[in-house]
């Protein structure tokens, strides 16, 4: 009975990634398009109708292309760092809250904030392994970054956390039933759709690929697929930071097609961004994060935890 359950867990586990992967070809797709027409130009629409097989054609362009490694690199680790990076962002997906057979555990926010941070170091050692001043330099600037913001985002969600007293994504879902906790809570889920920005290394806090300084950072030396894998996570990150943004204050309902919409309109936002605002300075980005965002979200934490110790001490 339960090798079965196992089994179909397993499945299901399976066919997530494999729908997550799609989503992630086609949100290229998305992301090359809306830049095109934000720049008054057309985007791909040559490779199929309107440019649809465009991400099959890249895909093939980048795992067809001949793999170069530096001659001094960690030869292993400049192999694996790629790879364990897209292990790390799919993995983040199993704690996506599902009604039917999977894993909708009880502790799916300590699963999510403990895996997320695991990426820090698929990107430490990528920029390590390749022996170079400027992938060194950009794993360097990406991790200060990403550490930086995981602070803000684990104190963000500790006040959403103290707010419906679970560690649940499900519960976010039965909490929201009547109003969102988007109109209750603007101002922190403000902050967390820039906190995502900033962990996900997109713009304007894209300082891990800052092409015009880092010649695009700690992946300056990967080509074909090592590349390819990195790309792959970056997008899957910013799909799945899109689901968590709709889950924790935009309703969430899995049930319901507007989930899905929700979602692309997220995940077009994080492009839109890209289209719209130039890079930010570092020490900007650093400011931000630990002298208004931090004391922010500390504030707010205190408020809700005084809160619901007021509620709880008038009905005890």
């Amino acid at each position: 009975m339960y090798s079965l359950d196992n089994v179909l867990v397993f499945i299901s586990m399976l066919f997530l990634v494999v729908c997550v992967l799609i989503g992630v070809a086609f949100l290229t797709l998305l992301e090359r398009k809306v830049l095109g027409y934000i720049q008054i130009r057309k985007g791909p629409n040559k490779v199929g109708f309107m440019g649809l097989l465009q991400p099959l054609s890249d895909a093939i362009k980048l795992f067809t292309k001949e793999q170069t490694f530096p001659y001094m690199a960690n030869y292993n680790v400049y192999y694996l760092a790629p790879a364990v990076n897209l292990s790390v962002s799919l993995l983040l997906w199993m704690c996506m809250p599902f009604l039917s057979v999977y894993l909708s555990f009880n502790l799916s926010i300590l699963f999510f904030l403990s895996v997320s941070s695991l990426s820090v170091y698929s990107i430490m050692l990528a920029g390590w392994s390749s022996n170079s001043g400027y992938s060194l330099l950009g794993s360097l600037r990406s991790v200060a970054q990403t550490i930086s913001y995981e602070v803000s985002l684990a104190l963000i969600l500790m006040s959403f956390i103290y707010l419906i007293l679970s560690m649940n994504f499900l519960d976010f879902i039965k909490v929201q039933k009547f109003i969102w906790l988007l109109f209750l809570m603007f101002p922190l889920s403000l902050m967390w759709l820039v906190s995502g920005l900033a962990e996900t290394n997109r713009t304007p806090f894209d300082f891990a690929e800052g092409e015009s300084e880092l010649v695009s950072g700690f992946n300056i030396e990967y080509s074909s697929g090592g590349f390819a894998l990195i790309f792959m996570a970056e997008y899957s990150s910013i799909l799945f930071m899109s689901m968590i943004c709709v889950l924790l204050f935009m309703g969430g309902n899995l049930n319901s097609f507007m989930f899905f919409l929700k979602l692309v309109f997220l995940s077009f936002i994080w492009i839109w961004v890209r289209g719209t605002l130039p890079r930010f300075r570092y020490d900007k980005l650093m400011y931000l994060a630990w002298k208004s965002f931090l004391p922010i979200s500390l504030s707010y934490l205190m408020f809700f935890f005084c809160l619901k110790m007021s509620i709880f001490i008038l009905l005890m």
